[in-house]
């Protein structure tokens, strides 16, 4: 079995996390793992250079999920984390106070540095990181260009980062730039991981920065449209806010309603021109399963929050039931 996920950070890390604990129950291979081949494609455009270094905070939050080293409390960084070189710089007035890289964390973004500045694309860095985590999948930046997301306010165009981060989305967003995405093309093995997929599933990540920027990437859309593989997706809205985060304002930006129906709409059926063959929504907002329905979705409702890993497994084992549904 091939699965392809396509991720932002701590929601589809998480989500991710439990699909392969439902894959290791279900399509066990004697060694604690899955027979399963899982390849996650992980959004880039939140990435930026900050003291020198590439900092790829999805990359890193799916790596440090799946192999076992993420802070669990905050949901991204390492365990066990430090921050005395911040502290220094903080020390020199250099740094940004409200985006400290941990001591720990400091040491992938400079292994990371080391091997693009050797010549090797993100898609290779990546794969060389992830030899130490294991994090059981196959894991791909959408690209191996650099991409930004920059978000436009009243007061002039930041990086997505500083208004995720130091404004907490507080500061109104009148649209968002992915600066460098029509010049990018997928990474290495991100097309054929679509086209070749027993099934595709979209996780409750922001559907505007993470599952949008991916979607951005030339080609991507027209792949995930094409593959004979069915595309199941969980909505990240529960009850009309956003699971973890701020993807409320994300949403309100681009004239999308907080509403688990106004997201799948969003995305689209492919049987439309849409990306999406099915949607599981929360036990919440079982009002909009029949309004769905009627409009042709496949669609069903069951607890979506990931409370720990076994609830996270349920989840996944519930999107890929909707699966069998299908016309």
């Amino acid at each position: 079995m091939r699965v392809t996920v396509l991720s932002g950070g701590v929601g589809g890390a998480r989500f991710t996390r439990g699909l392969l604990a439902l894959l290791r129950e279900r399509l066990p291979d004697g060694a604690g793992g899955t027979t399963a081949d899982v390849t996650v494609v992980a959004n880039t455009g939140d990435d930026l250079w900050l003291h020198g270094v590439r900092v790829c905070p999805d990359l890193d939050t799916l790596m440090y999920t799946l192999g076992g080293a993420v802070h669990e409390g905050q949901g991204w960084g390492r365990r066990d984390e430090s921050t005395h070189v911040a502290a220094d710089l903080a020390a020199y007035g250099l740094g940004w106070e409200w985006f400290t890289l941990g001591d720990l964390d400091l040491a992938t973004h400079l292994a990371r540095t080391e091997l693009l500045r050797r010549g090797l694309p993100l898609s290779a860095v990546t794969a060389r990181l992830a030899e130490r985590w294991q994090p059981g999948v196959t894991l791909l930046p959408m690209t191996d260009d650099e991409v930004e997301t920059h978000v436009v306010t009243d007061d002039g165009t930041i990086h997505f980062e500083e208004w995720w981060v130091r404004h907490r989305a507080a500061v109104p967003a009148r649209g968002f730039v992915q600066a460098g995405v029509e010049r990018a093309t997928p990474a290495p093995g991100v097309l054929d991981a679509l086209g070749s997929a027993d099934v595709v599933v979209v996780p409750p990540s922001n559907p505007v920065v993470s599952v949008g920027t991916i979607l951005g990437v030339p080609g991507v859309r027209d792949a995930l449209r094409a593959t004979t593989a069915p595309v199941v997706a969980v909505s990240p809205v529960v009850g009309g806010a956003p699971v973890r985060g701020m993807a409320d304002a994300c949403l309100a930006a681009i004239g999308v309603a907080t509403d688990a129906a106004a997201v799948a709409r969003h995305h689209g059926r492919r049987a439309d021109g849409g990306v999406l063959d099915a949607w599981l929504v929360d036990d919440a907002d079982a009002p909009t399963v029949p309004l769905l329905r009627a409009d042709g979705w496949t669609v069903d409702a069951a607890p979506t929050l990931m409370t720990d890993v076994p609830a996270t497994a349920a989840i996944a084992a519930r999107a890929l039931a909707l699966v069998d549904r299908l016309p």
